[in-house]
């Protein structure tokens, strides 16, 4: 399942953001990555530990944790402080498979990649190229959406950025493992949820139907969580 999540952040948030980053030390981003992602990796990243990356981290934490379709979507369980990076001309990283376990750098808590996110911090009309390709069942989708939106995809995916011709592309990234491991039940929970909120939103919250869908959601969740 691929989710995009719009306007995370607004125009004037992003331009914010986007001028903390301005002024920090960008680092090899082959230094994060393992053996097999070294040899096709090629842009910059922020130290995960700067305080500019903790600070801009725990913003878009807290952003998400206010955001429904992404609550709904990922139902997220532990989420991985987000890192930062930036491709210029001639920057890439092809084609590769995220780690399926990654430690939490601060807590040393181990995290099963269920999803992955990037949230965009360049307009398109700033740089060519630096597409996100993700191949999964649908086929392979290509992304490249507006500063400020953010995408969510199974991180057993494979995928690439391909390389960027002009300008910078500039986004955070970042894994989450979620409740619910299945992606299948995943999909299943957000398409009934989202149809629970449309359904609510034309008949009201109290209706009885509504009420008896909103039961049905939560005992599926009990069902299918593993805390």
């Amino acid at each position: 399942m691929l989710i995009t999540i719009p306007e995370v952040f607004g125009p004037d948030e992003v331009r914010a953001l986007r001028a903390a980053l301005e002024g920090a030390a960008w680092e090899d981003g082959r230094k994060t990555a393992g053996p097999q992602s070294q040899q096709v990796k090629s842009n910059r990243q922020l130290d995960p530990g700067s305080d500019t990356a903790r600070d801009l981290g725990q913003r878009i934490l807290q952003r998400l944790g206010q955001t429904p379709l992404f609550l709904s979507a990922a139902l997220p369980l532990r989420i991985l402080p987000p890192m930062f990076n930036r491709y210029e001309a001639g920057e890439t990283f092809g084609l590769h498979v995220d780690n399926a376990i990654r430690v939490n750098p601060f807590s040393g808590e181990r995290l099963r990649t269920d999803l992955s996110m990037t949230l965009f911090l360049s307009d398109p009309a700033e740089y060519d190229g630096g597409e996100l390709i993700i191949e999964d069942h649908y086929g392979t989708q290509e992304v490249k959406l507006p500063a400020g939106h953010m995408v969510v995809y199974p991180a057993t995916s494979l995928h690439e950025v391909v390389p960027v011709t002009r300008g910078a592309r500039v986004s955070s990234f970042f894994w989450l493992q979620s409740m619910v491991r299945s992606h299948e039940q995943r999909r299943t929970l957000f398409d009934l949820d989202q149809t629970i909120q449309a359904l609510a939103g034309r008949v009201g919250a109290e209706d009885g139907d509504v009420v008896r869908l909103t039961g049905i959601y939560h005992n599926m969740i009990r069902h299918w969580t593993e805390l």
